[in-house]
């Protein structure tokens, strides 16, 4: 706003920049109540209470801000109002008195306590959430339990998978009688947010080998000679530790194309990683090193890192389905207070979105009806209009990358590379 000062701007754009920072948002929030903006301070509390459920001072902040009555300023005795005085008091008239405090604790029993469906048909089963957290470098995870089965709807890609990639890995018999090696590179590509790093660890799952997660961040390094020694030590770890999946996130930052990267330094990351992909630098090559790599843009990628024997292998990852989306929503809403919920309705008004979408489509659902408790007093449950209600106000994030994607099938899809993501847009008819 114009008339704002300069400390109440730069707290502002320091809390959009960190939104899960409690203590920031609450200290933002003590001064738009110094301002007398109430409204705002309230909808600040809300939103970090939002965040830690059982934070005193939030709690305390959102009393204040409301004008309800604190422990300092206590509300009427439960047997009665006291009297109105006869005549004023000697410093001025009695104040208006206040609405009830609003009991947290009552409510939270309340929302406990309720009986009742929270979706309008009997729950499917739900297979998985769509997401998946990132190991540290060097950090490889011991087999997990995440399965294909665990991945909500996409059959198409869990077949592909199966036929292109885990079919040959299960069958060693098979493998030798054709020459095939117990290593192998799979390219998952597709729009933001729509669960390529959890497809990566249920394949782990699936060959029951560790998982090992490397990133940027991971590799660059400032010293010369560094950053290629760090790709070395990856690879090395993941070959004792045969079987492992090694995940290279975000491959169009480690393996961008090297024509159009002028520091020596990345140029070099792509020459090791190329180097290490063909097994040479460690003689026994990568037996039972599986290379999975995922990315947004796999235009951006070089393309030696997709040649036979590298990441050969594509496999586009759309928005999830109708049974994934459902699936996630699920997810999403198991921990919420919510009341006959019409999954169908929601599932059809969310086309396109990717699993972050749905996930932002809860939390903005969640957010006004806590907000309206907050306001009134009293538990309002989630319900079918309030995530109607934020699926509309929310774009779909896949918009964009499909736009760009869309150029690309069309114009640059050498040697047939994105058939698949060609024959997605005509059933969609988006060419």
């Amino acid at each position: 706003m114009a008339d704002e000062s300069p400390l109440i701007r730069s707290l502002r754009a320091a809390v959009a920049a960190a939104p899960g920072d409690v203590p920031l948002r609450l200290h933002f929030a003590e001064l738009l109540l110094a301002e007398g903006r109430n409204d705002e301070a309230v909808a600040e509390a809300a939103v970090a209470l939002q965040h830690a459920p059982g934070d005193a001072a939030a709690r305390a902040l959102m009393v204040r801000a409301m004008g309800l009555p604190t422990a300092e300023h206590p509300a009427p005795a439960p047997d009665g109002p006291a009297p109105a005085p006869t005549t004023p008091a000697p410093d001025g008239p009695a104040p208006a008195p206040k609405a009830s405090s609003f009991d947290w604790d009552a409510a939270e029993q309340q929302v406990q306590d309720l009986v009742g469906p929270r979706f309008l048909e009997d729950p499917q089963a739900a297979d998985g959430d769509g997401t998946a957290g990132d190991a540290a470098a060097w950090d490889v995870d011991a087999p997990g339990a995440v399965r294909l089965a665990d991945v909500g709807g996409m059959e198409e890609v869990k077949d592909r998978l199966e036929a292109a990639f885990l079919a040959p890995m299960r069958n060693p018999e098979l493998r030798r009688l054709y020459g095939k090696s117990l290593r192998g590179g799979l390219l998952l590509y597709g729009p933001p947010g729509c669960g390529k790093t959890f497809i990566a660890r249920a394949v782990a799952g699936e060959l029951g080998a560790s998982f090992l997660t490397v990133s940027l961040s991971d590799v660059l390094d400032m010293w010369i000679g560094a950053s290629e020694k760090n790709i070395h030590d990856i690879f090395e770890t993941a070959r004792r530790q045969a079987p492992c999946v090694v995940f290279l996130d975000e491959l169009d930052a480690l393996g961008a194309k090297r024509s159009r990267t002028h520091h020596s330094g990345l140029r070099n990351v792509v020459n090791q990683l190329l180097t290490e992909l063909d097994g040479i630098a460690s003689g026994a090559g990568n037996e039972g090193v599986f290379v999975l790599a995922a990315t947004n843009v796999p235009w951006d990628v070089d393309i030696a890192l997709r040649r036979p024997g590298r990441l050969d292998r594509t496999l586009l990852v759309l928005p999830p389905d109708a049974t994934a989306r459902e699936a996630i929503l699920r997810y999403h809403l198991r921990e919420r207070p919510i009341e006959a919920v019409d999954l169908g309705k929601l599932v059809k008004a969310t086309e396109d979105f990717s699993g972050a979408d749905l996930a932002h489509v809860c939390e903005t659902a969640a957010e006004a009806a806590l907000l309206d408790s907050a306001r009134s007093g009293s538990v309002r449950l989630i319900t079918t209009k309030d995530l109607l209600g934020a699926a509309k106000q929310i774009k779909p994030s896949t918009e964009p990358w499909f736009a760009a994607a869309r150029n690309v099938a069309m114009f640059a899809n050498e040697g047939g590379l994105y058939d698949d993501l060609l024959a997605h847009l005509k059933r969609k008819r988006k060419l």
